[in-house]
């Protein structure tokens, strides 16, 4: 099956936590403090694989969670750093988040870091100084990124061939390569795009066999609104009509290039190349006519191979004239996510709590092991520092009252 647009929800490991510990050795009187710092969460990656062609495993599974770091320990030892998850998808593949693009893969192994795992919370000997020898301080790992993310395949190939329904693009396609795709007498057998590598002159080139367009597929009629985005990533276009279909060559030629041109104004500046295909079943006073009527095309038959080599040669002298361009370092996308903001908000509910929202603050009570009461009051000095705790005030907070942060609650005391 072939799926080519999905969506995924991807969550970064969270930090390990690191610990209060001391030294504790024997002829060793006031060991200082030996917590040591939790490992990075895990990464959730995707890379560009050039051995797929379609997004299907994220059809069925749609949530990826990248493993925890790894705690700290005692005698000053880091907790590891988790391993990183690396999700594969097809050479082409675009990615979005909020609708804006993160990363578009065009070679293969090209990487993207979509979710970054939360960094290790500090052990007590990170906190030590002059004035606090032997802090009690430790903090939880930081959460890891949740992020939700669209996935698009574009196909990317050398060659892509349009046309009308049953022209004979998919014969072309399994005449001039080792493609298999289903062949038969009926509109729309193909329903899917189909690759192949075909070879001229010692070189050899991918070409794409795009499902049949009708009139209106940039609108979303028939099939072809759902492989026009394939069609953008293509070199050049072989344009295949049907010889016995002489009164509507043109119309039909036409019909098609509005098509591309409606879905994609620069579709209708890629080199394209006209083939008549079907030239067995014509006699030749109707093959003469043909070639009055459509000067410069090229006249075959898949079917018998009539034609075959000279069609491969126009495709590679085409792409000998129209070379991959340069991708600029402009074009190629990368996500930088942003430090949580430290805006918030303050809301007093129905039951007269005072809750408080923001990324930063519900960051900060995450990492906040509150068993120790060290943590507490840095965590009350961090409110502070913010400015929540004059905002509540404003908003009549008195002593006594009980604020909520994500669902933790707690009595303010002035």
């Amino acid at each position: 099956m072939f799926i080519d647009h999905v969506t995924i929800t991807t969550k970064a490991g969270k930090g390990g936590d690191g610990i209060v510990a001391f030294r504790r050795e024997k002829y060793v009187p006031l060991g200082g403090p030996a917590g040591g710092n939790g490992g990075r969460g895990g990464h959730v990656i995707i890379e560009a694989e050039e051995g797929l062609s379609t997004l299907l495993e994220y059809r069925y599974q749609k949530n990826f969670k990248a493993p925890e770091g790894g705690k700290g320990m005692s005698k000053g030892q880091y907790g590891k750093d988790a391993d990183d998850i690396i999700l594969k998808v097809p050479v082409g593949t675009i990615i979005r988040h909020q609708g804006n693009v993160i990363a578009d893969l065009t070679s293969h192994k090209q990487q993207v870091i979509v979710a970054r795992g939360g960094r290790g919370g500090r052990g007590n000997i990170a906190f030590a100084t002059t004035k606090h020898p032997a802090p009690e301080l430790a903090e939880n790992g930081e959460p890891g990124q949740i992020v939700e993310l669209e996935m698009e395949l574009k196909l990317l190939a050398d060659v892509g061939l349009i046309g009308l329904p049953s022209v004979g693009k998919s014969t072309i396609i399994s005449v001039i390569s080792a493609a298999k795709p289903k062949i038969a007498a009926y509109p729309f057998t193909t329903i899917r795009p189909n690759l192949g590598v075909a070879s001229v002159h010692d070189h050899s080139f991918v070409v794409a066999d795009m499902p049949g367009l009708i009139e209106g597929a940039s609108q979303g009629a028939g099939l072809g609104i759902q492989f026009l985005r394939h069609i953008e990533r293509t070199r050049i276009l072989v344009h295949v009509v049907d010889a016995t279909h002489a009164d509507q060559i043109l119309s039909d030629i036409a019909l098609i290039n509005e098509e591309l041109v409606s879905y994609n104004p620069d579709l209708g500046l890629l080199p394209q190349l006209i083939v008549v295909n079907k030239v067995d079943v014509i006699d030749a006073e109707e093959l003469a006519s043909l070639q009055r009527l459509v000067p410069g095309a090229l006249f075959i038959s898949a079917a018998t191979n009539q034609g075959i080599p000279e069609l491969l040669g126009e495709m590679w002298k085409l792409l000998e004239e129209h070379p991959i361009a340069a991708v600029k370092p402009s074009e190629v996308k990368e996500y930088n996510f942003t430090p949580p903001s430290e805006a918030f908000e303050i809301q007093l509910g129905p039951d007269n709590v005072y809750e408080v929202r923001g990324e930063q603050v519900e960051k900060l009570m995450q990492m906040t092991d509150f068993a120790k009461p060290q943590n507490a009051k840095r965590f009350a000095r961090q409110l502070r520092s913010m400015g929540i705790d004059d905002a509540l005030r404003a908003k009549g907070l008195q002593s006594g009252d009980t604020v909520r942060i994500l669902d933790f609650e707690f009595e303010y005391v002035d």
